[in-house]
């Protein structure tokens, strides 16, 4: 089993920018293709970054896309999302995922291990 803890999250202005971290344990953390997802109170999950396990394929919602920035290191077993230029909307529990599938997905029910999320809330 992987485990998966996030951190990194907090309150922030409009504007600014976090980096959210995902630490990875239990198995290869170089076998899984890792994801970003978040939900905002009273909404539905929303997909967020995916990185492929080789770290060679990225793939961004169009909310976040230009700002966002997913990255890995293997070696640390590591996820990252960096997040600049942060709204009010995009205040939301984040999520770190893992993935056995081989290519990319912003499929929730594609990934097999979920983290227990970090709040991130951008207000003035």
């Amino acid at each position: 089993q992987v485990q998966l803890v996030e951190s990194g999250g907090g309150l922030v202005q409009p504007g600014g920018s976090l980096r959210l971290s995902c630490a990875a344990s239990g198995r290869t953390f170089s076998r899984y293709g890792m994801g970003w997802f978040r939900q905002a109170p009273g909404k539905d999950r929303e997909f967020v970054a995916a990185v492929t396990w080789s770290g060679d394929s990225t793939y961004y919602a169009d909310s976040v896309k230009g700002r966002f920035t997913i990255s890995r290191d293997n070696a640390k077993s590591t996820v990252y999302l960096e997040m600049n230029s942060l709204k009010p909307e995009d205040t939301a529990v984040y999520y770190c995922a893992a993935t056995k599938s081989v290519g990319i997905t912003s499929w929730p029910g594609h990934y097999d291990y979920w983290g227990q999320g970090t709040q991130a809330t951008v207000s003035s």
